[in-house]
């Protein structure tokens, strides 16, 4: 389900994530606005579900205690050995040049 939804889609369902913990943690947006170094609609527009800057919403999500969440929209990348085994070029042998005797 999470592939059909649109970037807009994805923002509102983040911003009512974002109010809810808000208000789980009792904490109005002024204070949240405060506690994250952020201005007051900077937390307006993301719980809105109108963005903000990348570096707004991770000085949010650490007022909020959920930094981790951003470990989820970006995990380490690693190459599986078998892959980098099918990518390496095969090794081919020199040419021999002409004139040069065989042995």
């Amino acid at each position: 389900m999470a592939e059909r939804l649109t970037a807009e889609e994805w923002e509102a369902t983040l911003g009512r994530q974002l109010r809810d913990l808000r208000l789980r943690q009792n904490i109005d947006q002024r204070q949240l606005a405060e506690q994250a170094g952020v201005a007051l609609n900077v937390v307006k527009n993301l719980e809105a579900g109108k963005g903000a800057t990348v570096t707004s919403l991770v000085k949010v999500l650490r007022a909020l205690g959920r930094a981790e969440w951003m470990d989820s929209l970006a995990p380490a990348v690693s190459i599986s050995p078998l892959q980098m085994l099918k990518s390496k070029p095969s090794r081919q042998r020199a040419s021999r040049g002409k004139g040069m005797p065989h042995v």
